[in-house]
């Protein structure tokens, strides 16, 4: 009985300690791991996933690569965080090494047409991109317009310039700020906005006729 007790309090405080960990900003976080507290990685992973999994996926447009690209961005993070100079951004370095990950993906892909023919034909095919916070309730024929203009607005963004394309996922559907992509990307605010409106303007053009 005592046994069981001694454990359930265990259980109790690490979930009370994970519960502090997710509260705390990161900085603080980092703070705690690079203390050697076992359970403040986890809270960051919990924290970026996500976030990470999504930016990526609409970079490259394959959701599979994504989800091991975000993992090698993970173990980067963890080797290397000893080295982060915590007068920056936490988000913003690991945006940079999560974009960095994509843009390589990227390059690799156009060296090799097939691979980038089969991805392209994969994600023709496939229908496994559900709505993310997906109102079940709404009728039928407003999820699907939701559905459709999703599919489109990554269908198009997929045909982007790849210098273009980053910027825009940043900005338009991450929602950073002008010198958050800039610190991510290393280009200087002129850049960055001047690739913004091409991409902002190029995206117009392939939507157009989808949404008309």
């Amino acid at each position: 009985m005592r046994a069981v007790l001694k454990l359930t309090t265990k259980t109790g405080v690490r979930a009370l300690e994970r519960q502090t960990l997710h509260e705390l900003a990161d900085a603080q976080v980092v703070q705690r791991h690079l203390a050697s507290d076992p359970q403040a990685f986890g809270a960051l992973v919990d924290r970026y996933q996500s976030r990470l999994l999504n930016f990526v996926n609409r970079t490259i447009g394959d959701r599979e690569r994504a989800e091991d690209l975000v993992q090698e961005v993970f173990i980067r993070v963890f080797r290397h965080l000893h080295r982060f100079d915590q007068t920056k951004k936490f988000s913003t370095w690991i945006y940079t090494i999560a974009s960095n990950l994509a843009k390589n993906e990227l390059r690799n892909r156009s060296r090799n047409p097939l691979v980038l023919f089969q991805t392209i034909k994969k994600n023709w095919e496939s229908d496994h991109r559900p709505l993310q916070f997906e109102d079940t309730s709404a009728r039928p024929d407003d999820l699907y317009r939701k559905r459709f203009l999703k599919d489109a607005v990554e269908q198009c963004v997929c045909h982007l310039p790849e210098h273009h394309r980053v910027v825009f996922v940043l900005r338009e559907l991450e929602g950073k700020s002008y010198q958050e992509i800039a610190e991510i990307t290393g280009c200087n605010l002129g850049t960055v906005k001047s690739r913004l409106n091409r991409a902002r303007n190029s995206f117009a053009q392939l939507i157009s006729p989808m949404v008309e």
